[in-house]
């Protein structure tokens, strides 16, 4: 089953949501808390770089300033060039990007909502998954 570019925004807005709020505990004392931030945050990066990649242009042109093929090539770092992931470059994506990219996202999902109609929306997200879903 294909997903809306909408209920995808609405997952790229989880992922950077959990981005920001691991965030802190990249600089944590406990060693292994420092590590579990940063594989949290890397597995959401990949996430939001993967909707970069499958969102219809149509929808990536409501968002000029935003960079879609570098987040999309993020991604492919993250998953397929896993040993060349900088830990440098990735705090400095989060410290200096992701907020903006939420904000951008969140105002638009606001404002489209309006023009959605409800059942279009995740308000009903206790649906079971159809079986292809699943595989």
């Amino acid at each position: 089953m294909s997903r809306s570019d909408r209920e995808r925004l609405l997952d790229m807005l989880d992922a950077l949501d959990r981005c920001l709020r691991f965030s802190p505990h990249l600089d944590a004392v406990d060693p292994v808390l420092s590590e579990m931030a940063f594989d949290a945050v890397v597995r959401n990066l990949a996430v939001v770089g993967e909707v970069a990649r499958v969102l219809s242009d149509e929808t990536r042109g409501l968002f000029e300033a935003v960079p879609w093929h570098s987040i999309a090539g993020l991604r492919n770092v993250v998953v397929h060039e896993y040993f060349r992931i900088n830990a440098d470059v990735v705090r400095d994506v989060v410290d200096s990007e992701l907020a903006p990219l939420a904000d951008a996202v969140r105002e638009y999902l606001e404002e489209s909502e309006q023009d959605t109609p409800a059942d279009l929306t995740r308000a009903d997200a206790s649906v079971e998954p159809a079986d292809e879903d699943i595989q």
